[in-house]
């Protein structure tokens, strides 16, 4: 294991420290905790409060800022954007009980828009992954425009089932604290559906070219919308750690052909790493069926690290 670190039990305290130190004109560490807050604090606006575990990075700090996340009651109650695993949804339940304790009005969003498997380890039904980010956009934007909790929260029920994520990998991730994989793939091959601990796909190949894996995600997402000519589309493709963006890039290009041999119209476009797996190489393809304003919240301005 290569990796710059010192004590491996140190990394997150270490890693929070050095964002907050790199980026402190935007955010703060909140005193003894594993917080990141926005130092401007949007006084009187709804807050967005979203997290898990490490090793996501820029997710989920890279998002903390105006126009996103806050991490902060602001005065209008906050919104709790939780990935559907096992452990976020009993941490942010904990969370909403201790808030509503203080006479802090808390709302929720599950998301799951993992399409790959229906359970997984951690798992009740879908996982939530990279598409978690442009609920974080969206809402953040209505957040920012000053719509109450009621609006935010009817606009995050609308929002995450049109959002569905699927990925493949091409090598698993290591914890610095156990020192090795978390699953091998053979130099030849890949593996389609993994989730972004390492959890079991739906299926392993021989590597293929970037053109045969783009028709099987775009196949899959295809299946799950049911698209029709005309219908109109954001695309996000993320890269999950040891991606290079060239490789990225090439992706998107051969979805692009297949979106335009469906007469599928891309109106989002947005490529790079948002939502990773420490140093899994792979990448998952976002998309996101634009409807109500979506378009345009998705190019609100905002002020973050990593947007």
């Amino acid at each position: 294991m290569k990796k710059i670190i010192n004590q491996p039990e140190e990394i997150l305290n270490q890693m929070l420290d050095g964002l907050s130190y790199a980026y402190s004109d935007l955010v703060e560490r909140v005193p003894e905790t594993d917080v990141i807050a926005r130092k401007d604090r949007n006084e009187g606006k709804v807050g967005l409060v979203s997290g898990g575990g490490s090793g996501h990075e820029p997710s989920h700090a890279g998002f903390v800022g105006k126009g996103m996340l806050s991490a902060a009651d602001t005065g209008a109650g906050v919104m709790l954007i939780i990935k559907n695993y096992s452990g976020d949804v009993m941490n942010f339940e904990m969370a909403k009980d201790m808030a509503e304790m203080e006479g802090i009005e808390v709302e929720t969003i599950i998301v799951d828009d993992d399409i790959a498997v229906e359970d997984s380890t951690f798992t009740a039904g879908r996982r939530g992954v990279a598409g978690t980010v442009l609920v974080h956009k969206i809402l953040g934007a209505y957040a920012d425009q000053g719509k109450s909790l009621a609006e935010v929260k009817a606009a995050a029920d609308k929002l995450v089932p049109n959002i569905k994520t699927i990925g493949v990998a091409l090598t698993g991730a290591t914890v610095p604290a156990v020192g090795k994989p978390g699953f091998v793939l053979a130099d030849d091959e890949i593996e389609y559906g993994v989730g972004i601990h390492g959890e079991p796909g739906y299926r392993k190949e021989k590597l293929q070219t970037s053109k045969d894996l783009a028709k099987e995600l775009v196949e899959k997402l295809k299946s799950e919308f049911k698209w029709a000519k005309g219908d109109t589309y954001g695309v996000l493709v993320n890269g999950l750690g040891s991606t290079p963006l060239m490789e990225e890039f090439v992706f998107m290009n051969d979805v692009k052909a297949l979106l335009e041999a469906d007469e599928v119209n891309v109106e989002f476009k947005k490529v790079g790493d948002v939502m990773t797996a420490i140093d899994m190489a792979g990448l998952s393809l976002t998309m996101i069926k634009l409807e109500d304003n979506w378009k345009e919240q998705l190019n609100h301005p905002v002020t973050t690290i990593a947007w």
